[in-house]
């Protein structure tokens, strides 16, 4: 069965207080622009979902189905997987109050979906069967390097954590329109979460991590990038992150950043200026 809701949908919505956890999605709002930050997590303006994310929580939703089943020794074959998600697709719509322009948008997306789990499983739907999947893990922030208990958990939701050479790999499934480079930065963050809370949570260092990144080409294709267990000086300048971030929301203070986010941002209609 294809799960209709994130384990931290619930976690995620029990409050608007954003001193009831912090996370990598809030970490990287915050960096890209405070004010935006600020309207989504404190006033709680939401934006209507786009296509594009709700095609990533669909794909993402298949996935957690395929690897449920390998956790209790069942293979779905991809057909099986797709059928699955068919079956369930009207309650993931009226989870996030999705709507489409048209019928045939409706389907076309549907049908990008299928070909993008059809495209992971037959590169990657042999694997060892995972340790855990679609995990919420959250652990108090405590700084490894001072001690010093910092008065908020940090709280995430892993994809896929499966063996590695050593302990285990951490993974993360992301849906991307095209190919990008290798660039670690872009991940810091989220990676260097995710090393806290496996290490915090299992009390041993992970193997590696991993983007799995699913492309909406034409043909679909799977990329997985590989990354090193986090080292001393990331681990270090997650916590400096994570200390400006606190500071931040201690003063209420929320600057603008504008630039060339701007033009990707859900509040570009001019809510930001208002703020």
């Amino acid at each position: 069965m294809i799960s209709t809701a994130h384990e931290a949908n619930g976690l995620k919505e029990r409050s608007r207080d954003v001193w009831a956890y912090m996370s990598p999605s809030r970490l990287n709002a915050w960096l890209k622009c405070p004010v935006a930050f600020k309207l989504r997590y404190i006033d709680g303006i939401r934006s209507p979902t786009t296509p594009s994310l709700f095609l990533g929580k669909a794909v993402h939703a298949g996935l957690e189905c395929f690897y449920r089943h390998r956790q209790v020794g069942m293979h779905l074959e991809p057909g099986d997987v797709i059928q699955r998600l068919d079956t369930c697709w009207g309650a993931l719509l009226s989870e996030d109050c999705m709507t489409f322009t048209s019928t045939s948008d409706e389907e076309n997306l549907k049908q990008q979906a299928a070909g993008l789990i059809q495209a992971y499983l037959d590169q990657l739907g042999d694997e060892p069967v995972p340790a855990a999947v679609e995990t919420t893990l959250q652990e108090p922030l405590v700084d490894p390097f001072t001690g010093e208990d910092l008065g908020i958990p940090l709280l995430g939701v892993v994809d896929l954590i499966v063996p590695g050479d050593s302990s285990s790999v951490v993974v993360d499934f992301k849906t991307s329109a095209k190919s990008g480079p290798p660039c670690e930065k872009v991940h810091e963050v989220q990676l260097s979460a995710y090393s806290y809370l496996y290490r915090a949570t299992t009390q041993q260092a992970e193997s590696g991590l991993q983007i799995r990144s699913l492309i909406k080409t034409k043909t679909p294709k799977i990329e997985c990038r590989e990354y090193p267990a986090r080292s001393e000086s990331q681990l270090r300048r997650f916590f400096q992150i994570v200390r400006a971030y606190l500071d931040d929301l201690d003063r209420g203070r929320f600057v603008h950043r504008p630039g060339f986010g701007c033009t990707m941002c859900e509040f570009s209609d001019g809510t930001c200026d208002a703020a």
